[in-house]
């Protein structure tokens, strides 16, 4: 069994289209950052850096692996089962490469893009215009990648697709119209219709009603406390 510490961010969102699409069995442990909880100390002995998602699993010889940082539990998840990830040779380290051009650019500028357009207090227009220019380089990136390949990794569906998918899903709120990314357009709207990311996002629905709804001032506070 697998625990799986989570809300409804992009992030979140990975590992639940992840484990859906793999048949894993886990628990969701719902960690509510518009309450502040991810930093009770139940939840940092597990994942330090007060980000989720994190997952413990049980099954596994000895002692339960905890984990953080998504990237480092999607890789562990295909590793696994041996699904979603190329066990060796060119094409792994291909997937992989565009799972860290997720975690090291699209999501943090991405994310950047999305407070400063619609939650700080103060409006900064340079901030503003230079995430949402960041965000946009970085879409033309995958969509020149997506020209000349069905998905990120390749021939085959992976954890890069996933990893990348939730972060697109947001797009209007960063200021991007995926018209304006055709090749990206047509891998998002194919890996929308998977089943395995309908039930994850009807998971996150059943979990957070509430999100996509304007964030109030005590929610703010705590999501980015310490940022």
């Amino acid at each position: 069994m697998i625990d799986l510490y989570y809300w409804t961010t992009p992030n979140g969102h990975k590992l639940t289209i992840a484990l859906e699409e793999l048949g894993l069995e886990y628990r969701l442990m719902p960690i509510n950052i518009g309450k502040g909880e991810q930093f009770t100390p139940e939840f940092l002995a597990i994942a330090p850096n007060n980000r989720i998602p994190a997952l413990v699993d049980h099954d596994v010889e000895g002692e339960p692996l905890a984990l953080f940082e998504s990237g480092a539990m999607l890789e562990y998840l295909a590793d696994k089962t041996g699904k979603l990830l190329p066990a060796q040779g060119a094409a792994r380290y291909v997937t992989l490469q565009w799972l860290y051009w997720q975690m090291a650019g699209l999501g943090p500028m991405a994310g950047q893009n999305h407070h400063f357009r619609n939650y700080a207090q103060e409006k900064v227009p340079y901030a503003i215009e230079r995430y949402v220019n960041e965000t946009a380089r970085l879409y033309r990136v995958l969509d020149t990648r997506l020209r000349d390949v069905a998905y990120v990794g390749g021939d085959e569906y992976s954890i890069a697709d996933i990893a990348i998918w939730p972060w697109i899903k947001p797009h209007q709120d960063q200021g991007q119209q995926l018209e304006d990314f055709p090749h990206v357009a047509q891998w998002f709207e194919r890996i929308g219709e998977r089943d395995a990311v309908k039930r994850a996002y009807a998971l996150a629905e059943s979990v957070n009603p509430d999100q996509g709804k304007p964030m109030d001032e005590e929610a703010r506070r705590h999501l980015f406390k310490g940022r």
